[in-house]
């Protein structure tokens, strides 16, 4: 596919690969691209957070900038690694995440922000203790958790979306009309221009397609530029704003949180190279890019920030186009430095409706689901697959669509704050206990199911296999 859009659009083919710094008409629109669909995700849970521990708008301006340029930070390091082992090296885009959203909510507002930076500090040092011993604990991450992880992350991302054209879950007029005309009208620009077009436009459809969005909500008064002026050009973080506390049952919990987080950085770097380099990630990968978060998480607890983790939308995004040049990457957390550091920047994303934003993204979170199903399928569809996928999900999805069911008389809270905020956790746990306490499938009846489910497509498949290993 990637040689065939370079064929056909003559985009220089330095954007499929990782070395080499293609020309800035193809670099400015790829990295843009990715920061417009992950810009509103590294600056709500910050916003969110703020709002939970009742922060003053200095106060909120300031865990906003703090995201901005960690978020930079962990990129830079997933793509230049420190010392060539602090980080993947792989296309990813990371930043200040929802997947540690509800356990800080549930943290600050009963303890404080001082116990989420405790937490956070000891969260970030379990995390570069996993990536340092990951060689010792991969055996329980194979492919089948890692697809079962990447699908339900895919699906559970739908809802996102969906808020997001809607217009925002509690902002006025959640819902209207006006918002999900926007949120059509973006999203059926990205579907044309991927579908329909070649070169720069079909691989930068939703960085184009999502600035004639903006254009389209002009008329309808949801774009607002007066914060820009109000902004100042020029700002530094401050350092240990806050003072670090620590409660040993917040650690504890924050700790494990960190593990199946961790467990969702794998499947996003999994997915990501899967689907655009044709391999899985090499331990050494996945390794440096869990150190690195944890090594974030802990400069971020210092500054008064939010932990990190990679972007599911921007993960649909590298698989849609193949685009992995480290430095289109580079330039998006280029991008986040210069808001973060520069608050008019940062005024001026801020006005991105989000209508706009879910109508351009929607469209690549399938691509997540069906990538974890290309993992989960690669090596037969085996009654042991089929039930370990199926009871994870069903487990993970379910809990997460029943708002309190581990909430109960009985039930302790930390059991909800681990498994109840989020589908991925109980899934990611449900699928190693399976894959564990499961004996392996009977090589014959294994051999057996391959054979019935590839059918007459035996020798196409094979002659496909062969042309992609040639």
């Amino acid at each position: 596919m990637g040689n065939t859009m370079k064929t056909e659009g003559n985009l220089d083919e330095r954007l499929f690969k990782r070395e080499g710094v293609p020309p800035l008409s193809s670099l400015v629109p790829m990295s843009l691209q990715h920061v417009l669909a992950s810009f509103a995700g590294v600056i709500t849970p910050a916003m969110m957070i703020a709002t939970t521990c009742k922060f003053t708008p200095e106060q909120e301006a300031a865990i906003i900038q703090v995201a901005l340029i960690l978020s930079a930070i962990d990129t830079l390091l997933q793509q230049f690694p420190l010392f060539g082992r602090i980080g993947a090296g792989l296309p990813i885009l990371t930043g200040a995440s929802f997947a540690f959203l509800p356990v800080m909510q549930a943290v600050g507002g009963e303890f404080g922000f001082s116990v989420v930076l405790g937490s956070q500090l000891i969260g970030g040092i379990v995390a570069v203790v996993f990536g340092l011993f990951y060689d010792k604990v991969k055996r329980f991450f194979p492919p089948l958790v890692t697809g079962t992880v990447i699908f339900t992350i895919g699906v559970s991302l739908y809802p996102t979306a969906i808020k997001y054209i809607a217009g925002g879950v509690g902002t006025p007029g959640f819902g209207s009309a006006q918002n999900w005309l926007v949120g059509l009208v973006t999203f059926a620009l990205t579907f044309g221009l991927t579908n329909f077009t070649t070169g720069i436009t079909k691989i930068g459809s939703i960085f184009f397609a999502m600035l004639i969005g903006c254009l389209v909500s002009i008329p309808f008064g949801m774009i607002d530029a007066s914060a820009i002026s109000g902004a100042s050009w020029f700002s530094l973080p401050q350092f240990m704003p806050y003072e670090l506390k620590f409660d040993p049952a917040v650690c504890i919990t924050v700790g494990i949180i960190y593990v199946m987080v961790n467990v969702q950085l794998i499947g996003d770097l999994s997915a990501a190279v899967a689907g655009s380099m044709d391999r899985m990630p090499k331990g050494r990968e996945i390794s440096g890019g869990i150190m690195a978060q944890g090594l974030v998480s802990i400069i971020s607890s210092m500054f008064g920030g939010l932990p990190t983790s990679a972007f599911g939308q921007n993960v649909g995004i590298i698989v849609s186009t193949k685009v992995i040049n480290r430095w289109v990457f580079g330039g998006a957390a280029l991008t986040f430095m210069a808001a973060g550091l520069c608050p008019k920047l940062s005024a001026l994303l801020l006005m991105i409706p989000q209508p706009v934003i879910g109508g351009a993204t929607i469209s690549v979170f399938g691509t997540i689901t069906l990538n974890g199903i290309r993992i989960l399928v690669k090596d037969g569809l085996t009654p042991r697959t089929c039930t370990i996928f199926g009871v994870s999900v069903a487990f993970g999805l379910g809990i997460a669509q029943v708002s309190g069911s581990l909430t109960g008389t009985g039930m302790p809270v930390w059991i909800n704050t681990i498994f109840g905020t989020s589908a991925i956790t109980p899934c990611a746990v449900m699928a190693i206990v399976l894959n564990l306490l499961m004996p392996p499938e009977p090589i014959e009846e294994s051999e057996a199911l391959k054979v019935a489910d590839s059918g007459d497509h035996d020798a196409e498949d094979s002659g496909e296999a062969e042309t992609a290993e040639a």
